[in-house]
């Protein structure tokens, strides 16, 4: 019985293209890129028109219509006020791009690097969790997830 659900599964939604995965993961170094160039628009123009954000800060989640925004501005507030500046994120080969029709799901090895008061720091060993829709204007973040190691 399960095979059968799987082979019905598969044949209604289909296996993921590697065209798909690419596209996700063109989605998800858009929004890297972004970040790591301090343009937060490029970034935020990367989600969905709804979004979950878990992060290491507070107030630690983000989520509806404005929760990439927000969580941008609290990013922002945050590395002001405790000295933290040239923010990037070195991410690594992607464990897992899962597609399954219109939703994706990325994990992957990353590192926080940036400057504590002036001097070089990073948080190594973390990950970075992501999904995404695919809408009309293409594949959007639909929420992401920052664990430190």
């Amino acid at each position: 019985m399960r095979r059968a659900i799987l082979v019905l599964a598969l044949a209604v939604t289909g296996p993921a293209a590697a065209s798909d995965k690419t596209d996700v993961m063109a989605v998800v170094n858009q929004f890297l890129d972004g970040f790591n160039k301090g343009d937060t628009k490029a970034a935020v123009a990367t989600c969905a028109p709804q979004t979950a954000i878990i992060d290491e800060f507070a107030p630690y989640v983000w989520q509806g219509a404005t929760a990439c925004s927000d969580w941008a501005a609290d990013f922002d507030a945050d590395a002001k006020k405790n000295g933290i500046t040239e923010p990037k994120v070195v991410a690594g080969k992607a464990r897992h791009v899962d597609v399954v029709g219109d939703r994706a799901y990325v994990v992957m090895p990353a590192d926080f690097k940036f400057k504590l008061k002036g001097k070089a720091t990073a948080e190594k060993g973390s990950t970075f969790t992501v999904t995404l829709q695919k809408l009309a204007e293409g594949w959007r973040i639909t929420g992401w997830a920052w664990a430190k190691h």
